[in-house]
């Protein structure tokens, strides 16, 4: 077992909102996000995050996720499986009655992550710039506790997902495979109408975080 006073992580910020994404959309939930990311996706929201940020430790940080009324938390990043620590942090928040969820962008292992933590993994459309990065043998590790995400940029990016998922045959695989229209740049409705064009088993999802409070930090 790591030592929770010793070992750290470098965090960009930890703070208290509305889950924009995913299953848990909605809910009031503590995000920590961690610092550094390898990727540089043509859409990422969050670099201020690729640099920078506080050394914590793992007791740090359970202690600041402790000021927050909430029970659910999401680690994120960047790119949190870039930092080793996240691993024994993930299970110190399950180990302290939290349920977890991990966004990661699937070009990193996610074998070891801890199977009580809901891995949202997201597959990198061609328009992101990093499609060669997606690592999908993680596919073959994932259950019906994880998610799987496609942010779509334009129609390629639209058919390349729809190939993806039956291909891997996603929807069998995972609890749930979200398609996320690219913060303006497609129209959301746009995206509705293929969807239901084609009757996709998928779950199209808007970030509703953005819709409350615009694209800014912290939120």
């Amino acid at each position: 077992m790591p030592d929770l006073s010793t070992e750290s992580l470098r965090i960009s910020e930890i703070f208290y909102s509305l889950q924009g994404e995913a299953r848990e959309s909605g809910l009031p939930s503590v995000f920590v996000r961690l610092t550094g990311c390898p990727l540089r996706c043509t859409y990422c929201d969050s670099e201020y995050a690729f640099y920078g940020g506080e050394r914590m430790t793992l007791e740090q940080i359970l202690q600041k996720v402790d000021s927050y009324p909430a029970r659910y938390v999401c680690v994120t990043g960047g790119e949190p499986l870039a930092q080793p620590n996240c691993l024994p942090l993930l299970s110190a928040l399950c180990d302290a009655g939290y349920r977890v969820s991990l966004e990661t962008s699937g070009a990193m292992p996610v074998e070891q992550v801890d199977k009580r933590v809901s891995r949202v993994v997201d597959l990198k459309t061609p328009a992101s710039g990093e499609q060669q990065r997606n690592r999908m043998e993680n596919i073959q590790a994932l259950g019906r506790g994880d998610q799987i995400k496609f942010v779509i940029c334009d129609r390629k990016d639209y058919e390349w997902a729809r190939f993806t998922l039956d291909q891997y045959r996603l929807h069998e695989r995972v609890g749930e495979v979200l398609f996320s229209p690219s913060y303006e740049q497609l129209q959301p409705r746009q995206l509705a109408e293929w969807i239901l064009e084609d009757g996709l088993p998928v779950r199209m999802q808007l970030q509703l975080h953005k819709l409350l409070w615009g694209d800014i930090p912290g939120v």
